[in-house]
């Protein structure tokens, strides 16, 4: 099942993707419902009798889930990205989060700040887990039954902000940077912890990142079980799972975006999140 968060009629409503349209479920989010614990296939059995179908070109996307009630971002998650960073590969999972007003959907602007000492906004496309069920110390083997599914994530990072102190926080959670969407694809549709499959960004219709899950150095699994260790889970957490190499700041001149550029974030099995970079100063 591939679940869509879009605005209709001024208000937030959820969809299924079938085929090339999106059938309406309704106006109550995903939020709330896997906050109240329903089952969603169910529910999207149970609303089909409405048979109100839009077409998703029209549509004006939302993020997955606007609002989570937390996004966990995973750091040096592949050896290639840790080697072109000015980081020695961890021992454990980097972890560090980010806020709900960073976030904006497919399609939408992603912003370049106009802070005066920036010289610009970095990409980092990754994939993001969302949980269904949650819990602390959850088991590794028991850790996937916990995903609701996987969703595009771009994680835009303001890399002078980034490394003006040993936390990445501010860098990190600059307003509308975090790309994410648009299908929220579940689990039972992908390989289990997503193995195996491709992920890539493109600048400009140039790749800039190619790399395979495979490659993760901390899997989805261990993940969840690692952060569960000392952060209760939570129905409807983000688990951002990390970036490969190729950013534009470890390139020699950097390739960082700027106001025009599009940048889109591919997944195999997922899909395709695209956003067009503007200046803050133009918005």
């Amino acid at each position: 099942m591939r679940l869509v968060s879009f605005e209709r009629n001024g208000k937030a409503a959820l969809g299924v993707r079938e085929g090339d349209k999106v059938r309406v479920l309704g106006e109550e989010t995903l939020e709330s419902l896997l906050a109240r614990g329903v089952n969603l296939l169910a529910y999207a059995n149970s609303q089909g009798s409405q048979e109100e179908y839009v077409d998703p070109a029209g549509l004006k996307f939302l993020p997955p889930l606007s609002r989570p009630p937390k996004i966990i971002c995973v750091g040096l998650n592949y050896a290639d990205h840790t080697a072109e960073s000015p980081y020695k590969q961890p021992e454990y999972p980097t972890l560090f989060f980010r806020v709900a007003t960073s976030l904006i959907a497919h399609e939408q602007p992603m912003i370049r700040p106009r802070v005066t000492d920036s010289e610009g906004l970095d990409f980092e496309g990754e994939i993001a887990a969302v949980i269904g069920e949650g819990g602390r110390h959850i088991a590794k083997a028991d850790a996937l039954s916990h995903v609701l599914g996987y969703s595009v994530f771009n994680d835009g990072s303001v890399r002078e902000y980034q490394f003006k102190a040993p936390q990445w926080t501010v860098g990190k959670n600059f307003d509308g940077t975090g790309a994410f969407g648009p299908d929220l694809v579940t689990a039972d549709e992908l390989p289990p912890g997503i193995k195996g499959l491709k992920l890539e960004t493109r600048l400009n219709g140039e790749v800039v990142q190619s790399a395979s899950t495979n490659d993760m150095i901390y899997d989805v699994a261990t993940l969840i079980s690692v952060i569960s260790e000392a952060i209760t889970l939570e129905a409807g957490d983000v688990i951002v799972t990390g970036t490969p190499a190729g950013i534009g700041w470890a390139r020699t001149p950097k390739l960082l975006m700027k106001a025009g550029d599009v940048c889109e974030v591919t997944v195999e099995k997922i899909g395709t999140l695209r956003n067009v970079i503007a200046d803050e100063a133009a918005i």
